[in-house]
């Protein structure tokens, strides 16, 4: 059985909205992602992020108040369509993954690691919410797991010669390196103890003297070559289309961070769930 998408109506911008389809847009003129507030649902394959802010009161006193509804994909409501002179990029995120460190939980970063079970059915959940928008282009990162989860929306668009407007332009998925998920460098195969909570807290606030060695990347340096592929994918992209890109956490928040307006150094606050998919 499926693990079912979850549904959440917000009132407002607010913390929990990042896991949710905000609806921003990006003129076909600009680059420059420009909140449109139409709708405002989180989709989510992972219960437990509305688990948890249901038990820590996340929606108490009014700050988020919402009930969460639960739902099948089918039951979800549609986006309206891409006004004219816009475009539509949905963000998802890959399914959950079989830690390499076992039963100690490590940093991976962008080594490949695989999808567990839960998180390919997860993959394929998100994959069939979205069959439902004709998407013009699926992008990937490199890395298995989000491969994965980009062919199974790829696989799930309508067919060419179907009676729904407007086609996937490609056979396969499009694979963008500036997709890829932030590169921990010599910090990959170790827990947050190992690290350090003071060399973490240093590097989510973008003190790049810490930046791990061994390739390691920082937020800014990811959110530049985020960013540029994001640019170059909308420009593939027809006004009046949407596309999707199936990449990773620290992908996510890099171009949720960008379209929010906040900088580098707030990222780390964005809680992205796993197969989430943000628009």
């Amino acid at each position: 059985m499926m693990a079912p998408l979850r549904l959440l109506f917000l009132g407002a911008l607010s913390y929990w909205q990042v896991e949710c389809i905000n609806a921003f847009l990006t003129p076909s003129s600009s680059t420059r992602h420009l909140p449109y507030y139409g709708v405002n649902e989180i989709i989510s394959t992972n219960p437990s992020s509305l688990l948890r802010a249901a038990e820590t009161g996340g929606w108490a006193g009014g700050k988020n108040a919402a009930p969460a509804i639960m739902c099948e994909v089918d039951n979800i409501p549609i986006l309206d369509p891409v006004p004219d002179g816009y475009k539509r990029l949905f963000l998802v995120r890959h399914g959950e993954v079989i830690n390499p460190g076992g039963d100690r939980p490590v940093f991976y970063g962008a080594m490949d690691v695989s999808l567990s079970q839960l998180g390919e059915m997860e993959a394929i959940e998100a994959g069939s919410y979205l069959a439902k928008y004709h998407l013009q282009h699926v992008a990937s990162s490199p890395l298995s797991r989000a491969k994965f989860g980009a062919r199974q929306v790829l696989a799930r668009q309508p067919l060419e010669g179907s009676s729904a407007t407007g086609n996937n332009d490609s056979n396969d998925i499009q694979i963008f390196e500036g997709f890829r998920e932030l590169d921990r460098g010599a910090w990959c195969g170790l827990t947050l103890d190992e690290i350090g909570l003071d060399k973490m807290a240093r590097f989510d606030a973008c003190d790049e003297s810490v930046t791990p060695a061994e390739g390691g990347e920082s937020y800014p340096t990811l959110k530049t070559r985020v960013l540029a592929a994001r640019d170059e994918l909308l420009g593939m992209t027809d006004a009046g289309r949407a596309c999707a890109v199936v990449s990773h956490l620290q992908v996510t928040r890099a171009v949720l961070s960008d379209a929010l307006g906040m900088d580098a150094n707030e990222m780390a606050g964005l809680k992205i769930a796993t197969a989430s998919v943000t628009c």
